[in-house]
């Protein structure tokens, strides 16, 4: 039962059944329990062939959960038919009519199976081999067993077991790396499961990159040695392109991506693309270029990995992808973005770059997705607020001094309301005397990539108005913007190169005070009406400068002292 990530439904499932062709492949869509990681599939079974164990005395009646220690000793002090038919009963224990099952199989300290199942793995006999992957399939599903089989006691085991059928490049090989990516959706254990690098007992630990059988160095050994063309449908297509679903996952973190960039692995990617005959509007969701460019778009927001993709030449490959108006033209667009591709390569001179990822943005804060391309959760907000970012910093770049013709693309007020939402929400949740934060708290990050694409639309946003004149709205909201941006840079989670940004657009809104800026008025008036439907305190950035009061008598604050203790007493 193998679980797989897909983009228009967070919860999609691929199961394989054994009709009269061997190559069915039938996809299903179940709700889930926990995002793109949790959700059953349906059953599952060899793509090449039955397992033969109807020749082993099969009891008459259904296997039940009080069987598994005799199953457990049976698979493991038995050898071939007999083993092989205590896992199959192990198996259907855990199959679509038994996933009640699977979290007391994995999580019970009754027992394990796990450890039995990962020495199936290593069987000669393809069956048992079969039958274990199937079981671990199934078992990898929910989340709370992804966590035990990613991180427990028998991790290594099982992970250790999956990379040698891969190594081995044996027939269940696709099978081994469905599972590892099933387990790959708890994000919490990317980290770990790459850098899985067995060494003999005893022997001092090897760094993954230097170990040939660490994780790494085998999947990339799969990526390398798969034709350029591979026969669709065949093993070792499957293999490499389950094992691109793997790597898409593992590369959602920083430190692997670092791994990832000092091996082949992105060169290949970039080579899955090039060499596809399909268009990108044909491109279903899972297929090897879906999982490939989503490796892309997940390496390219990372510094210590976008130069592997650059010197493969992933943006001439990419940039055509640009002009599809779906889901792969967003992550190509995105993934564009953040290698630096300059203003002019992004169609329609940027303005459906602009449209589609400032849509992505306004989704993820409205914790949707949208129809027929992706799901709520698929992308994070630090990565869409960087791509927007790194979109405006191309354009800035390709205005030059004095220019504003192509950041004005992108200075939308709804997007540049939306950088300020951003990073407004932040400083409220950071405010522990404020009542009424946003329902969205913002991480850093996407705080600070918001509020460098405000600097980067600056010409745009104060352009003064035709002809020029004075306004009581832009001077309020001059004054409010430049004070919720010094509040920001003053956070203490705000790194230096975000406070430097945000204190230099500061002093650059407050300075524009004096006249009309039509883009930046009617950008406030958004950013206020969100926060008044939000319940949030609309004083919070309001000038903290409170004037001399007076009365009839003349200021305050200067009426004599009546006592040599100078404590004034006010008449």
């Amino acid at each position: 039962s193998l679980l797989v990530q897909h983009q228009t439904q967070p919860n999609q499932m691929v199961s394989f059944r054994k009709k009269k062709s061997s190559k069915n492949l039938d996809t299903t869509t179940l709700k889930g329990v926990e995002g793109a990681a949790s959700s059953p599939s349906e059953n599952a079974a060899d793509d090449s062939r039955e397992p033969e164990t109807t020749k082993a005395p099969i009891p008459s009646r259904p296997p039940q959960m009080e069987d598994i220690p005799d199953l457990l000793e049976t698979m493991t002090t038995e050898k071939g038919e007999k083993s092989a038919a205590a896992t199959k009963r192990i198996y259907e224990l855990c199959d679509v009519g038994h996933k009640q099952n699977r979290v007391p199989m994995v999580c019970s300290r009754d027992y394990d199976v796990l450890t039995p199942l990962a020495q199936c793995l290593s069987q000669e006999s393809g069956d048992g081999r079969h039958l274990a992957c199937l079981a671990l399939n199934n078992l990898s599903i929910p989340t709370e067993n992804k966590r035990v089989m990613a991180l427990g006691p028998s991790s290594s085991a099982v992970i250790g077991g999956l990379c040698k059928v891969i190594a081995e490049d044996k027939q269940e090989s696709y099978l081994c790396c469905i599972c590892l990516m099933n387990l790959s959706f708890l994000e919490a254990s990317i980290t770990t499961m790459l850098q899985h690098s067995p060494v003999p007992d005893g022997s001092d630990p090897i760094p993954p990159l230097d170990n040939p059988e660490s994780q790494i160095r085998i999947l990339e050994k799969l990526l390398k040695n798969a034709p350029a063309v591979p026969k669709s449908g065949s093993g070792k297509s499957e293999g490499v392109r389950w094992a691109c679903g793997l790597i898409k996952n593992l590369a959602k973190s920083e430190e692997n991506a670092a791994l990832f960039g000092q091996t082949d692995i992105p060169k290949c990617v970039v080579g899955n693309i090039r060499n596809t005959t399909a268009p990108p509007s044909r491109w279903t969701s899972n297929s090897l270029e879906d999982f490939s460019l989503f490796v892309i778009l997940n390496l390219a927001q990372w510094p210590v990995s976008k130069q592997a993709l650059i010197e493969a030449g992933a943006i001439d490959v990419i940039k055509p992808i640009m002009a599809e108006g779906d889901l792969q033209g967003l992550k190509a667009t995105m993934a564009c973005a953040f290698l630096g591709a300059p203003w002019t390569d992004f169609p329609e001179g940027g303005s459906t770059a602009a449209a589609s990822i400032s849509e992505l943005m306004t989704n993820i804060i409205e914790k949707k997705g949208k129809d027929g391309q992706y799901a709520y959760g698929v992308f994070k907000l630090y990565a869409a607020t960087k791509a927007y970012r790194d979109l405006c910093y191309a354009a800035n770049s390709a205005d030059g001094d004095g220019g504003k013709s192509n950041t004005k693309v992108l200075a939308v007020p709804s997007a540049v309301a939306l950088c300020l939402q951003v990073v407004s929400d932040l400083v409220l949740a950071a405010d522990d005397e404020v009542n009424g934060g946003s329902k969205y708290v913002p991480d850093v990050k996407s705080a600070e990539y918001s509020a460098a694409a405000v600097t980067y639309m600056l010409p745009a946003i104060l352009e003064a108005s035709e002809p020029p004149r004075k306004s009581i709205q832009s001077e309020k909201a001059c004054g409010e913007i430049a004070t919720m941006l010094t509040q920001y840079a003053n956070l203490a989670g705000t790194s230096s190169q975000g406070k430097e940004s945000a204190l230099e657009s500061s002093e650059k809104i407050k300075a524009a005070s004096g006249s009309a800026r039509p883009i930046l008025e009617i950008s406030h008036e958004a950013w206020t009406q969100y926060r008044k439907r939000e319940g949030q305190p609309l004083d919070q950035f309001l000038s903290q400068e409170k004037g001399i009061e007076v009365d009839e008598s003349g200021p305050l604050d200067f009426l004599p002292c009546m006592n040599s203790e100078s404590q004034c007493a006010i008449l």
